[in-house]
């Protein structure tokens, strides 16, 4: 088993450093145009320059993290919270169901002008885009899985006696909870892309204010290595969410 992850994780090297090599003597030999493209030694330099060097980069990703943190957490704990009263209130879920398949319906993205005029161009507008985001698909998740219990299960814990509320700590709750984690992924990779999404349209701090400063100046280095920066990002909290899964749900 180890063998084959060291063999896997070789492979994977060999397969960046021969695209990067190919990327750069193409983009040396006019192949490709930098302009448009750049080039992987103006990138990692870009990189070394903001990370090691003057280390700009790290108070823009801190703004960006502290930003979708809030926003997950808010909007998540809010999504279960409402999802378990849908649980308990299902009259309350039929009320509210097409109301809030409307407001899912409408692009966050497209509110992020309201949302900066209500908020301002500091942190609570990117929080209350990706707090948006975040809140529907962890509301749904938690919805599906409450609704995804075997009924198998609920009737013989009635026919043993279990309280409605024995029934739904110990049976309905733990059920759900591998459909919430998925939820919760979703969530967090969705709450940083709202933020990150906002930063573009108008921020004072974050990787996509100096996203969109980088493509205004046509600094295609900077803007390549700022994307490479964000999908390393979204790896790390994709990859931390699933060892916490597998953490947590390790009695299933």
């Amino acid at each position: 088993m180890r063998i084959r992850w060291t063999l896997s994780v070789l492979g994977h090297l060999l397969f960046i450093v021969f695209f990067l090599g190919i990327w750069e003597a193409a983009s040396r030999s006019s192949l490709l145009d930098p302009t448009f493209f750049g080039r992987p030694s103006g990138i990692l330099s870009y990189l070394w320059k903001g990370l090691i060097v003057d280390r700009t980069l790290w108070n823009e990703l801190g703004y960006t993290l502290l930003a979708a943190a809030i926003s997950f957490l808010g909007g998540s704990i809010a999504a279960v919270v409402t999802g378990l009263l849908f649980s308990v209130l299902p009259r309350l879920h039929r009320a509210a169901e097409p109301y809030l398949t409307l407001l899912n319906a409408m692009p966050r993205i497209a509110l992020a002008p309201l949302f900066l005029l209500w908020f301002g161009l500091g942190i609570g507008s990117k929080i209350a885009v990706g707090a948006s985001l975040s809140f529907f698909i962890v509301l749904s998740a938690t919805v599906a899985g409450i609704r995804g219990v075997n009924s198998d299960h609920l009737t013989l814990s009635k026919a043993l006696g279990a309280t409605q509320r024995q029934i739904f700590f110990k049976v309905t709750l733990p059920s759900a909870i591998p459909v919430v984690f998925s939820g919760l992924r979703l969530g967090l990779v969705y709450s940083l892309l709202g933020v990150v999404g906002a930063e573009l349209i108008a921020a004072e701090h974050g990787l996509g204010q100096t996203l969109a400063y980088l493509q205004s100046t046509f600094s295609m280095d900077g803007v390549m290595a700022i994307l490479l920066l964000l999908a390393g990002l979204g790896l790390g909290v994709t990859t931390l969410m699933n060892r916490l899964e597998r953490a947590l749900l390790v009695w299933q």
